[in-house]
């Protein structure tokens, strides 16, 4: 399939304008995702429709945790990134795209929308697991179809995208999670692949857009857990996207090219309380430790929200609208 955003430069060569890397990518060559390609001039999107790795899960596991809590959301990833973390978590299907499709399960966006509604307690569809921006055509049909049959849709990505197609896909994605991997440029560049600026430009753009945010912040031992650069991101957050914008501060283990000891749980207490002085939703996750930082509670009364375990969330202090009970502050989440 043709991809949007490209132009066409001298000597048979296109320059893409997806994301801001800007490729120039030369006849039958391909961009840095790996799922671009100049074939004779036109740029094609070559994983159209390749699902990697589908599952029904609990919107908490995205995470989202102010979205729909304690409902399941169909997800699907395929294959690449236009990043290259050397501690990537997913790095079996982020860092590796198969070219030849025809071996590959392709999808069609309505057998996707097809299969969401009819799972169960399910909202709609997750674009996740890789990074979606890359699949960008098809995420962009699929969701505009899932909207038309009333179902959610919701994005977990880098937030590496230009201005123009990130517009187009805010008028019909419902829900973001947006990893902010760092707040030094200098980490963008040497650890990821890529550079700060824009991934806060996606923020501002999100959260002016008035669709659902939250962000993950992966903390890595001895990379970016310096606490004047957290402090700086927490305190950004709160003045550029709002004090109420959730976070997940979330724990590091090894993989990929990166063999740095996990986070510690002192680390994840200390910038807990570190990111509780700006922001009044902050969360600890993917830790089995009983700390702080699970459950929700109203910023105004302090009563209990949401008690959650693991992925299973019990809504005990909320009205059928997403507001506190005791206080009537809200909505705390959305629920309608």
């Amino acid at each position: 399939m043709e991809s949007q955003f490209y132009i066409k430069t001298d000597s048979g060569g296109v320059e893409c304008h997806l994301c801001p890397h800007n490729c120039k990518i030369k006849s039958e060559r391909l961009g840095i995702c790996n799922t671009r390609l100049n074939r004779n001039g036109v740029l094609e999107s070559v994983q159209w429709g390749v699902i990697a790795t589908s599952a029904l899960d609990p919107i908490e596991k995205k995470p989202l945790y102010h979205f729909y809590p304690g409902k399941m959301i169909y997800s699907i990833g395929g294959y690449g990134c236009n990043l290259r973390c050397i501690f990537c978590q997913n790095f079996e299907i982020s860092q590796f795209v198969p070219q030849n499709v025809a071996d590959l399960r392709i999808v069609s966006p309505s057998d996707v929308v097809l299969k969401a509604k009819i799972h169960p307690n399910n909202i709609g569809i997750a674009f996740t697991y890789n990074e979606p921006i890359i699949s960008y055509e098809y995420m962009l049909e699929t969701a505009t179809l899932a909207k038309h049959e009333g179902l959610k849709s919701v994005m977990v990505s880098n937030g590496y995208i230009n201005e123009a197609p990130l517009s187009n896909l805010i008028e019909v994605i419902d829900a973001f999670n947006i990893d902010l991997k760092s707040f030094t440029d200098e980490f963008y560049r040497k650890i990821a692949g890529g550079s700060l600026k824009p991934v806060l430009k996606s923020l501002k753009a999100i959260r002016k857009s008035g669709k659902h945010l939250e962000i993950t912040f992966l903390i890595i031992p001895k990379l970016n857990d310096n606490s004047d650069d957290a402090k700086a991101m927490f305190e950004w957050v709160a003045n550029e996207l709002g004090e109420h914008t959730i976070l997940h501060l979330s724990r590091y283990h090894p993989a990929h090219l990166l063999d740095n000891p996990p986070t510690p749980d002192e680390t994840l207490t200390k910038f807990y309380n570190l990111a509780k002085e700006d922001l009044q939703y902050v969360y600890l996750w993917n830790t089995h430790s009983k700390l702080m930082g699970n459950n929700t509670y109203c910023p105004k009364c302090s009563n209990l929200s949401i008690e959650r375990e693991g992925f299973h969330a019990s809504i005990v202090g909320l009205n059928p609208n997403g507001y506190c009970i005791v206080c009537g502050f809200g909505p705390i989440v959305t629920m309608v």
